[in-house]
């Protein structure tokens, strides 16, 4: 059902810039110095940024500060309001994968006539407070929907369908959250940080395909563990700089004008290059049945892949030694390989590509999303 014109969200602007440098926000403030957005109208940021990717990653926490000074510097907005825009940071760009941020904002409806076509919504929304004992367990699961689904509503989504990329950051477990749990009376899932980091981030996916009803609720024993249960659109990450989930629902709506249009599919394996074109295509650019880079033009913004290594140990019936090399992370080699897929397909090594995909698309793959300009 089509919503009355003044139920209908904003149109949405998007766009990606480059990151130079650790704390270089200058795409930022040049989108918002040529006029093409305002800093108020920012609705969220997806970036990657280039430290490890780890538990350690302070990276992110320096793009956020660098973002978050320019919002504040060239808008009217308070500093608390400024940090409540999501800003959704992934370390680590391994390989040929560039650093890089996805910029979200509203634009005048007066700039965009409403359209009969579907094109992007984005809707935003901070879960309640995740405490450390609740990671990797239902109370997660469910928090985290109930966050989607506020999203869903800002975005003015009703259909699940239309839903083709949420982007997550929640909570990991440190050491002063674990011994915090523990000053409390409370047990947590893992004591090792760098593994809390993964089971966030399947546990936030499995809330979201909860709110998307792709699943039903899973018990305490599936989650992280039962395989065979994912989201299509989840990508999700997490770090050390917050206390909840920060949720970005970006999906398609009729009528509420723009230039944009998202679409997903996923990769059923590492080398699953035909999934990113499917995630391209569905976005409604008309494409060769056997397309080139060429032939995507300036008209793709960017894509958000999820990946992880095969548990199987091999991909494609060829055995691989990522899961038990001590020397580098599988984390940061798988990372690199699905980064090299994507930016074959793209052209451009400014793709974002997070790790850790357990629950996000088949077990092995990962997910997909595109947003292209068309027009």
């Amino acid at each position: 059902m089509q919503r009355k014109a003044r139920d209908m969200p904003d149109p949405i602007e998007v766009r990606k810039v480059p990151i130079e440098s650790v704390t270089d926000a200058s795409g930022l403030a040049r989108l918002i110095d040529e006029g093409v957005i305002e800093a108020d109208r920012v609705l969220a940021v997806v970036g990657k940024t280039e430290g490890n990717g780890g538990v350690n990653d302070y990276t992110r926490i320096l793009a956020d500060r660098a973002f978050r000074e320019v919002l504040l510097a060239k808008g009217t907005r308070t500093a608390e309001e400024v940090g409540q825009v999501p800003l959704v940071w992934s370390g680590g760009t391994d390989g040929v994968l560039s650093p890089h941020a996805t910029v979200f904002a509203t634009i005048d409806p007066a700039t965009a006539p409403p359209s009969n076509e579907p094109r992007v919504s984005v809707g935003v929304a901070m879960s309640d407070i995740i405490a450390p004992e609740d990671i990797g367990r239902p109370a997660m699961v469910e928090t985290v929907a109930a966050g989607v689904r506020e999203a869903m509503k800002i975005a003015g989504i009703d259909d699940p369908a239309d839903v083709h990329y949420v982007q997550t950051k929640t909570p990991l477990l440190t050491l002063d959250t674990i011994n915090d749990a523990k000053r409390r009376g409370h047990g947590v899932v893992t004591e090792d940080t760098l593994k809390s980091m993964d089971i966030s981030n399947s546990t936030t996916a499995l809330g979201i395909a909860v709110a998307l009803g792709e699943i039903e609720m899973p018990s305490a024993g599936q989650i992280h563990k039962d395989l065979s249960l994912y989201s299509s659109v989840a990508s999700c990450s997490s770090g050390v700089e917050l206390d909840r989930a920060q949720i970005v629902v970006v999906g398609n709506v009729r009528g509420i004008g723009g230039r944009y249009r998202a679409g997903h599919d996923v990769m059923r394996d590492a080398l699953d290059a035909d999934g990113i074109w499917a995630a391209v295509r569905s976005t409604g650019l008309e494409l060769p049945e056997r397309p080139h880079p060429s032939d995507l033009g300036d008209r793709l913004v960017n894509v958000f892949l999820k990946c992880e290594a095969d548990p199987s140990g091999s991909v494609r019936g060829r055995r691989n030694i990522m899961l038990d090399d001590s020397d580098v992370h599988w984390h940061r080699q798988i990372k690199a390989c699905v980064g090299g897929v994507a930016a074959s397909v793209t052209g451009d090594p400014a793709v974002f590509v997070s790790v850790a995909a357990v629950h996000q698309g088949p077990s092995g793959g990962g997910t997909v999303a595109a947003i292209a300009d068309v027009g």
